[in-house]
């Protein structure tokens, strides 16, 4: 209780909930991505227990972030996952078929899931980095105890920032494209730092860094293959079943 009293732990509790909210933007992406083709009711509880869940998860990834980024190619396999979540998300809504819905609940909030433990490989170093800082000189175990205050706290964050994106996609369709290239792109960034080609890309093809070019590529990527495979789909809905 003695860390409560401290100046430097209320100031550090400040830091970890401003990074969070920094780092939530892309979470509240694709949480609402994730839901919007669910019911209104089903809509909110799977903002709600999709974001508690991945905050949860983020926690129990801080603990471990730092020995999962030091294998080679997770970077890279969690690009490639993030490209095929970004383009399952833009297509999603295109699909004619009727699924349970408790189905489709269970299938977003497994999206939402999914898609935060590949983001969060990243971003809980961040997060942790300024925990470890902000606890310097506060007694008793501060910093673990600023970093699970400061992710419950930006709970209620992701699941308003996810209800305010799901709202501006009802009225702008073009932000579900938007959030999918957002994966893309990050996708993109992932993939040419992982640690098993990052040595090669500075020292041969660091313009793909510099320039954003494998960011951009990711994204396009990710658009490119949901216009594609949507145009597939049209006309083959289109032929109804001969009787």
């Amino acid at each position: 209780m003695e860390m409560l009293f401290a100046p430097q732990f209320w100031a550090g509790l400040g830091v970890i909930i401003w990074v969070n909210l920094l780092l939530s933007g892309d979470n509240a992406v694709v949480i609402a991505l994730a839901s919007r083709s669910l019911p209104p009711n089903q809509q909110r509880k799977a903002i709600f227990w999709g974001s508690a869940a991945a905050i949860v998860l983020r926690i129990i990834l801080t603990v471990f972030a730092v020995a999962l980024l030091a294998f080679p190619y997770l970077k890279i396999v969690g690009g490639v996952l993030l490209v095929w979540i970004g383009y399952n998300l833009l297509v999603e809504g295109d699909d004619e078929g009727h699924v349970d819905g408790h189905d489709n609940l269970m299938a977003a909030i497994k999206t939402i899931l999914i898609a935060d433990l590949v983001m969060s490989l990243d971003n809980v170093l961040a997060v942790a980095g300024a925990a470890k800082s902000a606890a310097a000189g506060v007694p008793g175990n501060a910093e673990l105890v600023l970093l699970i205050l400061g992710l419950a706290i930006s709970i209620p964050i992701v699941i308003f920032g996810s209800s305010l994106v799901l709202k501006l996609m009802e009225r702008l369709p073009i932000i579900i494209t938007l959030g999918a290239a957002l994966l893309g792109w990050i996708a993109g960034d992932m993939i040419v730092t992982d640690r098993a080609i990052e040595g090669w890309i500075d020292e041969n093809a660091m313009w793909l860094k510099t320039f954003y070019v494998a960011k951009i590529v990711g994204a396009l990527l990710v658009i490119a293959i949901g216009a594609a495979l949507c145009k597939r789909r049209k006309p083959a809905a289109s032929v109804s079943p001969q009787p």
